[in-house]
């Protein structure tokens, strides 16, 4: 009798735009690292398409795209993407929605245990570790020990991780932009349920108090609210765009529909 030869496992898809890989072999990236890279590599195309960009640009190394196609790109943007001013009515709607958020002043009493994405880590078992962690510190009861301390002493790729985690008091310009978004003008005090992503990886973070600030009035704000309106039409208007071209191009190895990003922040 004679035993078949058992197949060997299917390689896994290299990550692909158009025929163009997005990775070298030797590298292991993030999530969203590697659909921010077929993003860029999206509009790369395109700019190409549009004649805005020569045929012989090289691919990119590494993720880096030659200065000329970063231009072409810019410029393809300012054209495609076109947006509406927001006007004095939203303005003032979303203002009185959102007044928390240009709160002057505001400080939050941080500590954090880091998971930290370094070349060649493996992204889900990382992904597990941290939910793991945060599982476990969020179910602590009332009156029990403190485990934060610990958790952060062993599983954290900080420094502060010596120190129980603690941060201190901080800033939003003292934050990460990433981190600084999900912590800052909002009411939670505690472990927050859900992991925060940032350059550095995956943070467990608990915030421990909070000092709110001042909110300005509307009038002192105006601007800023109208920045922060153009901003998310903008975002939403790049997002559609790249869901276009994803949707007309070859994409492999990569799912881009889980983006919550288009682009690197």
């Amino acid at each position: 009798m004679m035993l078949a030869t058992p197949l060997p496992p299917a390689a896994a898809t290299r990550p692909r735009v158009n025929g163009v890989d997005l990775a070298e072999a030797d590298e292991t990236l993030a999530p969203n690292d590697l659909r921010s890279r077929a993003n860029v590599e999206l509009l790369r195309q395109a700019a190409i398409d549009a004649g805005l960009l020569d045929r012989n640009d090289p691919a990119p190394t590494r993720g880096a795209i030659s200065e000329a196609a970063s231009d072409a790109i810019e410029a393809l943007l300012e054209r495609e993407l076109l947006t509406p001013e927001a006007d004095e009515t939203t303005c003032q709607r979303f203002h009185a929605a959102n007044a928390h958020r240009f709160a002057v002043g505001e400080r939050v009493q941080l500590r954090h245990v880091l998971f930290a994405v370094t070349p060649g880590v493996d992204i889900d078992a990382l992904r597990k570790r941290a939910e793991a962690c945060l599982i476990d510190l969020r179910a602590r009861t009332h009156g029990e020990v403190d485990r934060f301390p610990k958790a952060a002493a062993q599983l954290s790729n900080c420094p502060s991780g010596k120190d129980g985690g603690h941060l201190g008091w901080l800033t939003a310009s003292e934050c990460a932009p990433e981190l600084a978004r999900e912590i800052f003008g909002q009411p939670e005090v505690g472990v927050l349920p859900r992991l925060v992503r940032s350059r550095f990886g995956l943070h467990v973070v608990e915030v421990l108090a909070r000092e709110p600030g001042t909110v300005p009035p509307y009038e002192a704000v105006r601007t800023a609210v109208r920045q922060t309106l153009e901003r998310q039409a903008t975002a939403s208007a790049l997002r559609q765009y790249l869901q276009l071209l994803a949707g007309r191009a070859s994409v492999e190895g990569v799912d881009l529909d889980a983006a919550s990003t288009p682009l690197v922040q």
